[in-house]
């Protein structure tokens, strides 16, 4: 919660609480072993008891009352520590993703509102994949607890389906058994459903969103051709996920965004986004704002005040998706990255991180323009998931062959695995594996060490197979070698080979 001026957060002030679900047994039970250890036992009872505004079977929120009900219930002194105290309480389930705050103004009546919106817990098993909220909670109560509190409540499929193979997927959908008529439009019915629906968006822990549905909108223009199509997006969390996807990968802001979304051909006829245009264009805007910040850096550093100007680009937002923690990286973390990333940490950047926030962790300033254009090419062009490129990134520069850092080796490589097929994360990791072992091979060889066995017997065959199509085998000639040293002559043995020689010279 942030509240600059503390007079603006006081027991007087009116507030208003909100919720859309209600809690069952496993939700209170992760409440309490799981978000009470990161918040603290305080954020967790201010929580419930805004929870409790509403009874179990009933959702939407109070009429407004005064912050006094809070301090009260909270047991806590109407005074400046009191407030601080409810405000960094807030805070704390904010950051856990169980609470949302709005602060709204009246201007007529000059009357501030607070309003609370709680979030649903999320389940066992989204906690777990979360990263940020599993290391927070592992600082909390140490590893072996939190490996415990996994197996306890994390679900698990029983060992006896192991033995089942082909499963395949019969669940009947709702449009082989339902009809819905169609021909009769209810413009009223339509309007009611749509202005019931939530008009914010609900933000996890597990994603921070950059660009918010309503700020979006306070900024887009009421003029514009594409007005109606952003005012449908509240109704469409994927496109809404593309769009908060595209503004971290490409670094853009919610005034960038919304300029984007302006342009013409950037929604399809159906209102539906056109991702690769999309794309592209939050790609220009990209490659200009980086020419603009080498450009200004260049200014300063002439000016004496580069430092200034040094941006922290390349701190990564690893909690922007939500997916799975990958618990065992396919790779060694590279030397050069080795003190910025842990290694459980590196196997979920590969497969989670966009390409341009993944290449900024291999420079200590901004990306060369020619590494820049070459991935850009790769991303557009070649249309390889963000993934692959990440492990080709991998390949390619988390290596110290210097002879992989040209612009036509990345390209070569890049074109090998699309003539290969490799779409997706998996394909790329045994890839990589296949050419580490393959130039381990050739450094063998150009060594002049020996092949291992079964490379010698095919060896040997295949020199068998060519000598027998040639014809019959050449024979064999005496070779001269080397045995050592020469022994040293006698006397006599000297003065004979005098006499041979002189015998030789007058014949």
């Amino acid at each position: 919660m942030r509240v600059s001026n503390k007079l603006e957060f006081t027991e007087h002030h009116r507030y208003t609480a909100c919720r859309d679900f209600s809690l069952g047994g496993l939700e209170r039970r992760v409440l309490a072993e799981l978000y009470q250890p990161m918040a603290g036992a305080l954020s967790i009872g201010l929580y419930l008891l805004l929870y409790h505004h509403l009874g179990d079977d009933e959702t939407g929120c109070v009429q407004p009352e005064t912050q006094r009900k809070l301090f009260l219930g909270l047991g806590l002194e109407p005074n400046a520590a009191g407030r601080q105290a409810l405000v960094e309480s807030a805070s704390k389930l904010e950051a856990v993703g169980l609470l949302q705050t709005f602060r709204q103004h009246d201007p007529a009546a000059d009357e501030t509102l607070y309003e609370y919106v709680l979030q649903r817990p999320l389940a066992p098993g989204e906690f777990f994949a979360n990263l940020h909220l599993s290391l927070l909670l592992r600082d909390r109560i140490g590893k072996p607890a939190l490996m415990e509190l996994r197996e306890s409540l994390a679900p698990r499929s029983p060992s006896g389906l192991a033995r089942f193979l082909n499963r395949e997927e019969i669940t009947v959908p709702f449009y082989e058994l339902f009809r819905i008529n169609a021909a009769q439009i209810d413009p009223e019915l339509e309007q009611s459903l749509t202005q019931s629906a939530p008009a914010r968006e609900a933000v996890g822990a597990s994603q921070p969103e950059r660009v918010r549905h309503s700020e979006l909108l306070l900024r887009f223009p009421r003029g514009s051709s594409n007005r109606a199509y952003v005012e449908r997006l509240n109704r469409a969390p994927e496109s809404m996920a593309q769009i908060n996807f595209l503004a971290y990968k490409f670094d853009l802001e919610l005034p960038e965004v919304s300029r984007l979304l302006d342009e013409d051909g950037v929604f399809l006829p159906d209102g539906t986004l056109h991702w690769d245009e999309l794309q592209s264009r939050a790609n220009l805007i990209y490659r200009q704002g980086r020419k603009r910040g080498e450009e200004r850096e260049r200014y300063l550093s002439r000016i004496g005040e580069a430092a200034s100007s040094e941006a922290a680009s390349g701190e990564a937002a690893s909690a922007a998706l939500d997916e799975a923690l990958y618990a065992v990286p396919p790779f060694e973390v590279p030397e050069r990255l080795s003190k910025q990333v842990a290694l459980d940490e590196y196997g979920r950047l590969l497969m989670l991180e966009p390409h341009t926030r993944f290449l900024e962790r291999f420079f200590p300033g901004s990306v060369p323009d020619v590494f820049a254009r070459i991935f850009e090419r790769i991303d557009l062009n070649y249309k390889l998931p963000e993934a692959v490129i990440n492990v080709l990134i991998h390949y390619v520069l988390g290596t110290n062959h210097a002879q992989r850092l040209t612009a036509s080796f990345i390209d070569s490589v890049a074109a090998n695995m699309l003539a290969k097929g490799i779409d997706s994360y998996d394909k790329a990791v045994r890839y990589v594996r296949e050419q580490d072992k393959l130039n381990e091979t050739l450094e063998r060889r150009r060594r002049g060490e020996s092949e291992p066995a079964s490379a010698g017997k095919g060896k040997t065959a295949s020199g068998r197979s060519r000598a027998g199509a040639s014809g019959a085998r050449k024979p064999s000639m005496p070779v001269v070698e080397d045995k050592g040293p020469a022994k040293a002559l006698s006397a006599e043995e000297r003065q004979r080979l005098r006499d041979l020689a002189r015998q030789l010279d007058k014949s």
